[in-house]
């Protein structure tokens, strides 16, 4: 009981290395000790931020192993210099900045569930944070895009339209696995904009349509053979997904195909875990979305007229893939 007890109490206690790690980042404090060694005084300077505090800070940090500490003087351990510092090719910082928006947002799950409406993040949302959602996005796909599109193929396709498709992580991804194929790219106008530079940088934006708009209440563009919605049917209620779909399927030629990659829950709701622990980040960050599981998808594919559903592939991390036909 003993063993029990003090394995719960850790994982409760969790939330104090989360929360320091995560206002590490919000000051960038990982890139300035990368870049410099410095006292506590010095970092206090550089950052504008109280003594005292930033030396507390400091020594938690490096007690966690995130910092080095030597003679007083603090510096970015390995882990920090590649992950959390802003000028590393490897580094994770943008997602960890949009879990610290999650952070406040989880904080109201008690008052949530008591029946108090969620604040969807788009209501409040400010251009820092609008990067660091889609930048976090990119990290979390980056290097299982490739993957990804491995498993769906394009045979047949000349014309891929991604629906949501933040920077370009998924486009850039389908067109380099298929050097005949031409792609869309619809998400709202701002991101449309982030995701030129990316596809810029990746000297694609010759094969690609950047098209601005709300894949919830304005119609897709048409003509396109696949339909790719990647971590998107989370965000909106069965409501909301079916509308979705239904643009999906207009925008479809006849014989096109629909594939939905999301967390598929199984029918009890509790599998993968990270799925039911998702459907809460959708509680407190949406008033609508939840995690689905199959036949939830299935239904709401096959009312907005597709056909033959089926789950090609499942595992964690917004990894299931599910399929349909447009007759």
């Amino acid at each position: 009981m003993q063993t029990a007890a003090s394995n719960l109490m850790q994982t409760l206690r969790g939330f104090m290395q989360s929360r320091i790690i995560l206002t590490g980042a919000e000051l960038d404090l990982f890139s300035l000790l990368s870049r410099s060694r410095l006292a506590a005084r010095q970092v206090a300077d550089e950052l504008q931020t109280d003594l005292r505090a930033t030396q507390i800070l400091l020594d938690a940090l490096t007690a966690i192993g995130l910092l080095r500490k030597a003679n007083g003087v603090y510096e970015s351990a390995d882990e920090a210099r590649s992950l959390l510092s802003s000028d590393s090719p490897e580094s994770i910082l943008p997602i960890v900045l949009h879990l610290s928006g999650s952070w406040k947002l989880w904080s109201r799950l008690t008052d949530i569930v008591q029946g108090e409406v969620a604040i969807p993040t788009d209501d409040f949302r400010t251009e820092a944070q609008l990067r660091a959602f889609i930048g976090g996005m990119h990290v979390v796909s980056r290097h299982q895009a490739p993957g990804v599109i491995q498993r769906i193929g394009a045979d047949g396709a000349s014309r891929v339209l991604d629906i949501g498709g933040a920077s370009g992580t998924y486009t850039i991804a389908f067109l380099r696995a298929n050097p005949g194929l031409r792609a869309t790219l619809f998400d709202r106008p701002a991101v449309v904009e982030m995701a030129r530079e990316r596809l810029g940088a990746e000297g694609l934006l010759d094969r690609v349509d950047l098209v601005g708009g709300d894949y919830n209440t304005d119609p897709l563009p048409a003509g396109h053979d696949l339909a790719f919605l990647s971590a998107i049917i989370h965000q909106n209620s069965p409501e909301q997904n079916l509308e979705l779909y239904t643009r999906c399927h207009a925008a479809l030629n006849p014989g096109g195909r629909i594939i939905v990659r999301d967390y598929v829950l199984s029918p009890d709701r509790t599998s993968p875990p990270a799925g039911a622990l998702f459907a809460i980040n959708m509680l407190c960050a949406t008033r609508g979305g939840n995690s689905y599981t199959m036949e939830e998808i299935s239904l709401g594919l096959v009312e907005a007229g597709f056909s033959r559903p089926r789950l090609i592939h499942n595992e964690e991390n917004h990894y299931g893939l599910v399929e349909a036909w447009k007759a």
